[in-house]
């Protein structure tokens, strides 16, 4: 499957952004969807993850409460919606797909999936 990432961009502390990861080739709805971040300097990290059906989603301390994961199959579209977003969610961000898994421990980490978007940034100022 290959997977497009975008609706990054800049915005104001307090903002909000849609990602959106679209995906082509193999059937969508059979993988699991992560999204993930990855600030200068440091390593990638998890922010959310929705289950190939949609029926449960994981999501990051850091996320919880601010973000949304979603997802519409017959879109072939992943969807991550970010509210409250502050200067520390700056990043390059990620869409993926794998699994799926039932282990919700197994969506948090990045090499468990096989498909990579190519990253939207994300930048928020102060």
């Amino acid at each position: 499957v290959q997977l497009q990432a975008f609706g990054g961009g800049l915005v104001q502390a307090g903002g909000s952004l849609r990602l959106s990861c679209a995906a082509s080739g193999r059937t969508f709805s059979r993988y699991d969807m992560g999204w993930f971040r990855q600030a200068p300097g440091k390593e990638r990290e998890f922010v959310a993850r929705i289950r190939w059906s949609g029926s449960s989603t994981y999501y990051a301390d850091s996320a919880k409460g601010r973000f949304t994961i979603s997802r519409d199959n017959a879109k072939n579209t992943a969807y991550l919606q970010m509210n409250s977003l502050e200067p520390e969610d700056t990043a390059l961000y990620y869409c993926a797909a794998g699994g799926p898994w039932t282990t919700v421990a197994f969506g948090t980490d990045p090499g468990r999936y096989d498909y990579w978007g190519q990253g939207t940034q994300v930048t928020v100022s102060s």
